[in-house]
């Protein structure tokens, strides 16, 4: 897959706001400072399209991206510490409603391949099983480790959160690792959608 432009669409604050748009939808999820707009970027082939910050907790709002194939939602960081307990609710309240209401084609859960995952990722995780929502694990920062711990951290991180070595892949935004393997994972979806489109025509038809 190769993306000739993407742009950011808008942002939104409340469910009642929340993008409509008739093409697939990726989303992209993390604690903060996981890298998720560092991520967004290297996908968009572009340094600043998603602002990225060295302050945790800055995207506060689902942020859309029109990726032409797709549009890409951005959700806001969970896990940030230094917020109100109110602006912690808000959060979780407009996240929790995306996932249950919108029809999501494959969400990136992003964690840090350098450490254990949090309870929140646990959280999140859960959240996508109960709203049997289509993910893959992203295992961010993997140029922060040797090479030779790479696959070891992946089969840790998998064991974890109890999904399969298949259902994570190692990324680096700084050094491009991880781009094609996504890419190849978000055709799958778009292809799934189709498929699934067209079997719907079909049963309509009959």
């Amino acid at each position: 897959m190769k993306i000739k432009t993407a742009q950011f669409i808008t942002s939104v604050a409340s469910a009642n706001n929340f993008y409509k748009t008739d093409k697939p939808i990726i989303a992209v999820a993390g604690k903060s400072n996981v890298g998720k707009s560092s991520l967004i970027n290297m996908l968009a082939g572009q340094k600043k399209l998603a602002k990225t910050s060295v302050t945790p907790g800055r995207t506060r709002l689902i942020n859309y991206f029109d990726f032409g194939a797709f549009v890409l939602a951005d959700l806001p960081g969970y896990g940030f510490a230094k917020v109100s307990k109110e602006e912690k609710k808000k959060w979780g309240a407009l996240m929790e409603e995306f996932l249950r209401t919108q029809k999501i084609d494959l969400l990136l859960s992003l964690v840090d391949i350098r450490h254990d995952p949090t309870a929140d990722d646990v959280t999140m995780i859960n959240y996508l099983y109960h709203y049997a929502i289509p993910f893959v694990l992203v295992a961010t920062k993997a140029d922060k480790l040797a090479k030779t711990r790479v696959k070891p951290r992946l089969k840790e991180i998998a064991t974890f959160l109890r999904v399969g070595v298949s259902d994570i892949t190692a990324s680096s935004a700084e050094k491009g690792v991880g781009k094609q393997e996504i890419f190849a994972l978000i055709e799958q979806a778009i292809e799934n959608r189709t498929l699934q489109e067209k079997e719907k025509e079909e049963t309509t038809e009959d």
